[in-house]
């Protein structure tokens, strides 16, 4: 008899439905949400039901932007599926599986579903934050089969750059194992075109989405790339999870597409501004550590005395003001501030933390 599968949930999802909310919302990783009436759609653009595998101009929009060919793409709800149905089809039950530490959570829930051995590798403040290559060398067995990083790194933001991703795809060959990794806030770089391991070697295994960087987290408008034997038997696997998409979805994601030159200088200057405001306001804090990464939407501070717990419990009941607490990353002593919101909430809303520094 096959023994029931543990059940899994993310605590980080739970909380940010249920109690990240707050006047002043520091909490979010993903650009404030475009509105509708910003990008320019109108019904006759529209229809309801599509079938197949891969909604075609979406598939080429996608090829186009990442220079990928459409035989390596596999649409899905967003990067939280994506890497949902990427795992399902990369991993069985028993497998050894390396993940990066600290994780972000609902990522780490979703390995664990499947039943796999889950191994650390360390990402430590004290190394920036970047990748040991010689801990994942010494980690990695004839048993490995997936090794498992996000970058930009959630939740500090450190990009890992092309060579010591390289290095990453070497180790795994040599076992053959494959490296999956989310590529969710590497459009906050805002290059042309966007850049992606998935050109780094047939090993690699790519999620993302246009869900952080563009305000369009409403359109679950995600996608994986893997070598086409791999992204066809993930297009069969996906028949028993979600059958069909949404398919005005679709049609509203190839709409945004051909405007996302636009809705991404929108978001940059947003970035840029909030992210000047936010080293200026770091600059003045001698109770926290952090690192500051040129790009993405996030910092992860340390408060250099005691746990961020009781910070941002009161952050969030006197000053109205919300950011992640440490403990969903594995790192109680640290908290994930977001900088997407408008600057005006965002410089409101470092006050205020300052505040809450200075009263605990």
């Amino acid at each position: 008899m096959t023994p029931a599968r543990e059940v899994v949930s993310s605590s980080y999802m739970n909380w940010a439905k249920t109690s990240s909310m707050a006047k002043f919302n520091l909490a979010t990783s993903g650009v404030d949400n475009l509105k509708l009436r910003e990008l320019r759609v109108s019904l006759d653009d529209l229809e309801i039901t599509n079938g197949g595998y891969g909604y075609k101009p979406l598939m080429e929009a996608i090829a186009k932007r990442y220079q990928v060919n459409t035989d390596s793409i596999v649409t899905a709800a967003g990067t939280t599926f994506a890497n949902h149905l990427a795992l399902a089809a990369l991993t069985k039950p028993g497998d050894e599986v390396l993940v990066e530490q600290p994780a972000y959570e609902p990522l780490l829930a979703a390995i664990r579903y499947f039943g796999v051995q889950v191994k650390r590798f360390s990402r430590t403040f004290q190394n920036g934050f970047q990748v040991s290559l010689k801990e994942i060398e010494a980690l990695v067995t004839s048993n490995t089969r997936l090794i498992v990083i996000t970058n930009l790194h959630n939740p500090s933001g450190v990009l890992i750059d092309t060579s010591t991703m390289q290095r990453i795809g070497e180790i795994a060959r040599r076992v053959g194992a494959r490296v999956l990794v989310d590529e969710v806030y590497m459009e906050t770089l805002f290059n042309e075109p966007p850049p992606t391991s998935f050109h780094l070697g047939k090993e690699f295994v790519v999620t993302s989405s246009l869900t952080k960087a563009f305000g369009l987290s409403g359109l679950r408008c995600g996608w994986i790339f893997a070598e086409p034997e791999l992204a066809r038997r993930m297009w069969l696997l996906n028949d028993l999870f979600a059958s069909t998409p949404v398919h005005a979805g679709e049609r509203l994601s190839v709409v945004a597409m051909q405007q996302l030159d636009e809705i991404g200088e929108r978001a940059k200057q947003l970035l840029d501004r909030n992210r000047q405001i936010l080293n200026e306001f770091l600059d003045t804090r001698k109770d926290l550590e952090v690192i500051r990464p040129e790009f993405g939407t996030v910092m992860f501070p340390r408060v250099r005395q005691g746990t961020s717990e009781r910070l941002c419990q009161l952050l969030r009941e006197k000053y109205e003001t919300s950011v992640v607490p440490g403990k969903f990353f594995e790192m109680p002593h640290h908290f994930r501030l977001g900088i997407t919101a408008e600057t005006s909430v965002v410089d409101e809303g470092l006050k205020r933390l300052g505040k809450a520094l200075d009263e605990v």
